[in-house]
């Protein structure tokens, strides 16, 4: 099989450009949803717990679009999958728009979210399996052109925010429409096209068979991470309709998951490789994802806001970019996906040890150029290895895959960033100026899974401190610096977690070298 003809699939390149199209229009809604926020707290007096809240429902619903789509893909074809995407994201639109009031504002925007990125998540249990079908011996280059597009999408996103909001001065609905333009454009390209079966629903394979690879190990890390946004989400809502408290609902429903996939797998262990994956899966979902959740605030903060937003635009386009050169690095520097990841890994630990020192934009430009050189190939290369070593899974792995990778970002990369940013200030303002901190402590804890409660700086009061600037008290001003140093020391903090994938990867490189290198294996090979 050429280059020039890298797939049997007589429509492969239709497809994985209608697939690109898809996560595009994923990309840009994120985008154009971020920057509008802002218009959110000031139109419905929204205070940052519920724009977070709101933000949350965009990592929730994707988590179950991709799992349920990728369990249920090989069984209804991916076609079907496509139109209730194309179903979701319309549907999205007007749920938002339904927004009128302060009172009814918060639930319309936050179903929106959630069914807008269930959609997403559809569209991705489609895509990423379909392009491992179509292209078998070059999945991780395809996979990472596919996956060009989502920072592509969020620079279009972000620019279109610009020009439709700052430049034309269109209100918030408007903005948002534009992501409808990606969605018709994929809705186009994906129509009448024929697609093609997974190896595993060729051969016939069924979902007990599927779902083996993933076994207990597998859904014991997604069923924790399940545990953790199910007891967040319906402990509250129990207690509010019945009056009572159940803390550990959440790891009773999902025990009741865990067991559920014993029964449908016979009990299967599933594979330690798997597991290892699904593992670091989570790692990256927390430092990629997660990361990019705060970044524009902490560079904003460290710098100025515009130059924020432009470190955000160029690392994104650097994504775009390298994620086309996949092929070049495996074919001419020789690197398997295994390599690549392990010198990802390395690279965006040394981006952000250098990001946690930056005092000028031009270092800012270097340090998170070098972060955004290490995480560009994260994401769709853990894929193509899955694709590569459990074809019997079909779409099931790589879909619960994502599933973890979503949900760890929103559990923990977000959250435990944040946490951090809390933790870290308040020690340096205590350091510093202990007076300044007793005076403008948070009346709340910042908490985060099993870590020692931290006071905060009150947040109303930081917020001030930033704007005053110059013009600030040396009270306030004592408080920015604080905030600038707790900054530094989260990104520094951060960096640790590509660390411990670096240690992984080498883990896994040598034991891939142990029993004769990393290759592509054929479904009849897996044991």
């Amino acid at each position: 099989m050429t280059d020039e003809q890298p797939s049997a699939v007589p429509n492969a390149h239709r497809l994985l450009w209608a697939g690109f199209m898809a996560i595009l229009a994923a990309g840009v809604g994120f985008a154009l949803r971020g920057g509008i926020f802002g218009a959110w707290a000031s139109e419905y007096g929204f205070n940052a717990s519920q724009l977070g809240a709101i933000g949350g429902a965009g990592f929730s619903g994707f988590c179950f679009g991709i799992i349920i789509g990728g369990v249920i893909v090989d069984k209804i074809g991916y076609g079907k999958l496509v139109a209730l995407a194309l179903i979701g994201h319309i549907v999205s639109a007007f749920v938002t728009f339904g927004a009128s009031t302060p009172q009814n504002a918060y639930d319309f925007l936050y179903w929106g979210m959630f069914i807008f990125a269930f959609a997403n998540g559809t569209l991705e249990a489609v895509a990423n399996p379909l392009v491992a079908t179509i292209f078998p011996k070059q999945r991780t280059h395809y996979l990472n052109i596919l996956h060009a597009s989502w920072p592509l999408g969020m620079v279009v996103g972000a620019v279109a925010s610009y020009i439709l909001g700052s430049l034309m001065g269109l209100g918030w609905k408007a903005q948002l429409s534009f992501y409808l333009v990606p969605t018709i454009a994929y809705a186009v390209m994906f129509m009448g096209q024929s697609f093609p079966k997974s190896e595993a629903a060729e051969k016939g394979a069924s979902f007990s068979e599927m779902f083996k690879d993933v076994g207990i190990l597998g859904s014991l890390v997604a069923c924790y991470l399940l545990s953790i946004f199910l007891g967040n989400v319906l402990t509250p809502l129990v207690f509010k309709w019945f009056a009572v408290s159940i803390p550990d609902l959440g790891l009773y429903l999902a025990g009741v998951l865990l067991i559920a996939v014993g029964v449908i797998t016979r009990f299967s262990i599933g594979s330690l490789l798997l597991f290892v994956l699904f593992i670091t899966h989570a790692l990256v979902g927390a430092v990629e994802l997660g990361t990019d959740g705060w970044i524009e605030a902490i560079t904003g903060n460290l710098f100025t806001p515009e130059q924020g937003k432009i470190l955000f635009i160029v690392t994104s386009a650097i994504m775009f970019g390298l994620r086309f050169c996949a092929h070049f690095i495996e074919t001419k520097l020789g690197l398997s996906p295994i390599g690549i990841l392990l010198v990802s890994a390395l690279l965006a630990f040394g981006g952000l040890q250098l990001a946690s020192g930056m005092q000028s934009f031009g270092v800012a430009l270097l340090a998170l150029g070098i972060y955004a050189l290490g995480k560009t190939f994260f994401w769709p290369t853990m894929l193509a290895v899955v694709g590569d070593r459990f074809p019997r899974s079909g779409a099931v792995a790589m879909s619960i895959m994502g599933g973890i990778g979503m949900l760890s970002a929103g559990l923990i990369g977000g959250p435990g960033l944040g946490y951090a940013k809390d933790r870290f200030t308040s020690e340096s303002l205590n350091a510093t100026a202990p007076a300044v901190y007793a005076a403008n402590k948070s009346a709340t804890e910042s908490k985060f899974l099993f870590l020692a409660p931290v006071t905060a700086v009150d947040g109303k009061k930081l917020e001030e401190a930033k704007k005053a600037g110059d013009k600030g008290t040396a009270d306030q001003k004592a408080i920015v610096s604080a905030n600038q140093a707790g900054d530094r020391a989260t990104l520094k903090a951060d960096s640790f977690i590509p660390l411990a994938m670096a240690a992984i990867f080498l883990a896994l490189f040598f034991y891939f070298k142990s029993i004769g290198g990393y290759r592509a294996l054929k479904i009849e090979e897996q044991v």
